[in-house]
């Protein structure tokens, strides 16, 4: 099985700053920032492979990356000890836009 989704958090990391062709920039600087400690959010990366196959295959995503992405969200909720964001729930982005467009009380 082909992985497609690579964890970094808890001063470990799946890569680091020489899978740049993997990971990405970001990708592969966030693994090499959390190696060295410094405190980087824990989190996960989708791989560049992931983009290639999307493209090359009828704009369809990898059987598995589904599964991937669940477990390494269940990971990120381990790891932080804190519940991600839930679908029936405001996303963070939403949260923040009602908090920035909230009246101010006087």
């Amino acid at each position: 099985m082909t992985k497609w989704v690579y964890f970094f958090g808890a001063g470990k990391a799946e890569g680091d700053g020489t899978w740049r062709d993997l990971l990405g920039g970001k990708g592969a600087g966030l693994a090499e920032m959390t190696k060295i400690g410094l405190p980087v959010p824990a989190g996960f990366t989708i791989s560049t492979e992931t983009c290639d196959y999307f493209y090359k295959n009828g704009k369809k995503y990898p059987a598995e990356l589904k599964k991937q992405v669940a477990a390494n969200v269940a990971k990120l909720e381990r790891t932080t000890k804190e519940e991600t964001w839930r679908p029936e729930e405001p996303s963070p982005r939403q949260r923040a836009f009602r908090l920035r467009n909230a009246p101010c009380p006087e």
